[in-house]
C-alpha cells in the first residue's frame, strides 16, 4: 500500500499560491514603443528650447557639419554611382521588351528625383551617421560624461543633441542632391556605353520629364530624414547603460530603427506632398 502522505502535496501553502500573471510578449514590446516614442518627444521639446537659448552652438555645428557631411561623401559617391547604374540596366532591359528603351533617361530620371535620390541616401547615410552619434554619445553616458555636464548646470540637450539634429537637417539636402546627380550620371553613362543610347537624348529626355516639383517633391523630405537620423541616435546615445556591450547594442538597434523610420516617414511625406502640391 502506498503511503498516503505520497498522494498529497508537498506545501499546502504552494498549492493555494496564485500563479504569477504573465505579461503578454505584445503588450510589454507596445508598452515599451510607447516609452521610447515619450522619451523623443521629449528630447524635442528640450532641443527646439535650447535653440533659442544662447550662446549659440555653433562651432559644435560646424564640426558636426565636418563628421556628417564631410566624412560622409565617400558612401554617397560609390552608392550613388553604382544604384544609378543598376537602374538603368533593369529599366533599359525591362523597356526593351516593350520597345520603349528611349524612355529609359525619363524614367531614371523620375525615380531618382522623386524617391531613390532622397531616400536611399538617408538609409544608408543614416546608418552611418546615426550608429556614429550612438556610440558617441552613448559613451559619453556610461562614463558619466552626461551626468557630469548636468552637474555643471550646463544642459546637455544644448550641447550634444542640437548640433548634431542641425547640423544633420543641413547636410541631408546636400546629400540628397549630389546623390541625384551622381546617380543621374551613372546611369546616362552606362546606357551610353551597353545600350548606345546617347548621353545627349539621355540627358534632354529626362531634363524634359523631371520638372522642378518632381525635384522639390524628393529634396523637401530630406530634412525630415536628417532630424529623425539625429535624433534616433542620440536617443539610444543617451539612455545608453550597461558599459561598452550597452554601447554596441545601442549602435545595432539605432541603424534598424532609423531604416524603418525613415521608410516609415518617406511614405507619409510623400502622400503629404502629393496632397498640398497638385499635379504630380
Amino acid at each position: 500500500m502506498s503511503d498516503a502522505s505520497d498522494t498529497e502535496p508537498t506545501s499546502g501553502r504552494a498549492s493555494i499560491l496564485p500563479r504569477p500573471v504573465e505579461e503578454p510578449a505584445f503588450s510589454l514590446r507596445m508598452l515599451g514603443f510607447l516609452e521610447h516614442l515619450g522619451l523623443v518627444a521629449h528630447m524635442v521639446a528640450r532641443t527646439t528650447r535650447a535653440l533659442f537659448k544662447r550662446p549659440f552652438e555653433g562651432r559644435a555645428i560646424l564640426t558636426q557639419l565636418e563628421s556628417l557631411g564631410v566624412k560622409s561623401l565617400g558612401i554617397v559617391v560609390v552608392t550613388s554611382i553604382f544604384i544609378g547604374m543598376v537602374m538603368a540596366v533593369q529599366f533599359a532591359f525591362g523597356l526593351r521588351k516593350f520597345g520603349g528603351m528611349e524612355y529609359t533617361g525619363r524614367v531614371v530620371g523620375l525615380s531618382f528625383a522623386r524617391e531613390l535620390a532622397p531616400t536611399l541616401t538617408a538609409v544608408i547615410v543614416g546608418g552611418r551617421i546615426g550608429a556614429g552619434m550612438a556610440a558617441e554619445v552613448g559613451s559619453m553616458a556610461v562614463t558619466e560624461q552626461i551626468d557630469a555636464l548636468r552637474a555643471l548646470g550646463a544642459d546637455p540637450y544644448k550641447k550634444l543633441v542640437l548640433p548634431r539634429v542641425f547640423a544633420a537637417i543641413l547636410v541631408m539636402p546636400v546629400l540628397g542632391a549630389l546623390a541625384l546627380v551622381l546617380g543621374f550620371t551613372g546611369a546616362m553613362l552606362i546606357t551610353d556605353f551597353q545600350f548606345g543610347i546617347p548621353s545627349s537624348f539621355f540627358f534632354y529626355s529626362a531634363l524634359g520629364t523631371v520638372t522642378m516639383k518632381d525635384f522639390v517633391s524628393g529634396m523637401i523630405k530630406t530634412p525630415f530624414f536628417g532630424a529623425i537620423i539625429a535624433l534616433v541616435g542620440c536617443h539610444f546615445g543617451m539612455i545608453t547603460r550597461g558599459g561598452t556591450e550597452g554601447v554596441g547594442n545601442s549602435t545595432t538597434r539605432t541603424v534598424v530603427v532609423v531604416s524603418i523610420s525613415i521608410l516609415i516617414a518617406d511614405f507619409f511625406l510623400t502622400k503629404a506632398s502629393i496632397a498640398l502640391m497638385p499635379g504630380f
